[in-house]
């Protein structure tokens, strides 16, 4: 606890307001009619904020994909058999996953982290070592996890950020994640803070169909019933009804936080890590992006809950951070349209 305590208190209150301001004041000024490059402008304007200054490089870029295993799957709650999340683990760190291919495009490093996953990896597979325990237990029984373990799955996150940032300076994080039966407990995490009915936040995951969903949505409510968690503990839910790779992702937003490191999250369940975190420290909200509008219903409640707007819309549902590399790329572009766009003065246009 003394590791998370000490990671929420040094996360600072507010970003650069001078920088914010400079560069509110150079896209006004740039060559072009104001405000007419949007959201970009935005991004552009939050990272010189985060950073601090103008000409904002995002060189060392990093996604990090958290795995878990959860014994809710035990319920039927998913089309995938749980052995698929270490064989997934594999794949990632072999490079032949979705998040692998669209990583290396971006320029990312990709890197996964085993929070949770009910298997012993090789101890030199490179992934980053962080294993609780062999999955959650089937919360429609017994709580997920302990309380104990909910924060040191949180702090596990946090001390893969120190672990990256060791090795050299990240300028960009990104967050993904990899567990059979996730969106489950990501479910019922919104469903908590938002008191929203259980069924209009829940979807069908890896395809479900409709006999399948009305049975999901009950185990839902069911583990909601029998622990009651309080929405005003984040770690009392994430310990009754998470998952080990959601708190893993918590942590990850949290020790960025910290460090004045953007973080791009990705769908539904790295979304649901950042509601954890940000519950748990509001001021974490301000160095989070939210990359793309998951087809996982319960995707756009989150979001509502944390006041972001989604970057894009491409109808992902896949999770392992995809849509957290797609963006990577739009927020290195909003760098470029920062720096790099001249303004009326610099190239001697006539202003409007």
């Amino acid at each position: 606890m003394a590791l998370l305590e000490q990671t929420i208190a040094s996360i600072p209150d507010s970003l650069d307001r001078e920088a914010f301001n400079a560069a509110r004041d150079r896209l006004r000024n740039q060559a072009k009619p104001a405000g007419s490059l949007g959201i970009m402008e935005d991004i552009a304007a939050r990272l010189a904020a985060i950073k601090g200054c103008i000409d904002v490089k995002l060189t060392n870029k990093h996604i990090v994909t958290c795995a878990g295993d959860h014994g809710v799957t035990q319920e039927g709650i998913s089309l995938f058999p749980a052995e698929v999340t270490p064989q997934m683990v594999l794949n990632f760190a072999g490079g032949g996953a979705s998040v692998n291919v669209i990583g290396k495009h971006a320029g990312a490093i990709v890197k996964a982290a085993d929070l949770g996953v009910n298997y012993d990896f090789d101890p030199d597979l490179p992934i980053f070592h962080k294993k609780v325990r062999h999955g959650t237990a089937n919360f429609t029984k017994e709580p997920a996890m302990t309380r104990e373990q909910a924060v040191e799955s949180i702090e596990a996150g946090i001390e893969i950020v120190a672990e990256l940032c060791a090795q050299a300076p990240v300028d960009l994080l990104g967050t993904g994640d990899m567990g059979i039966g996730n969106t489950t407990p990501s479910s019922a995490i919104i469903a908590v803070f938002s008191g929203i009915a259980v069924e209009k936040l829940t979807g069908r995951g890896t395809g479900i169909d409709d006999v399948a969903l009305k049975n999901k949505i009950a185990v839902i409510q069911k583990g909601l019933d029998l622990h009651k968690p309080d929405p005003s503990d984040p770690i009392d839910v994430l310990s009754k009804v998470g998952g080990l790779e959601i708190g893993g992702l918590a942590g990850l937003v949290l020790g960025a936080a910290a460090r004045k490191i953007p973080v791009i999250c990705d769908g539904l369940i790295s979304t649901a890590g950042a509601l954890i975190a940000c519950e748990l420290a509001p001021a974490a909200k301000q160095y989070l992006f939210a990359s793309h509008k998951s087809v996982e219903i319960g995707h756009k409640y989150m979001y509502d809950r944390l006041g972001l707007e989604p970057l894009i819309d491409l109808k992902f549902r896949l999770g392992e951070g995809t849509g957290a590399a797609v963006c990577m790329e739009l927020l290195d572009l909003s760098t470029r349209i920062l720096a790099d766009i001249k303004t009326f003065e610099e190239v001697g246009v006539t202003k409007a």
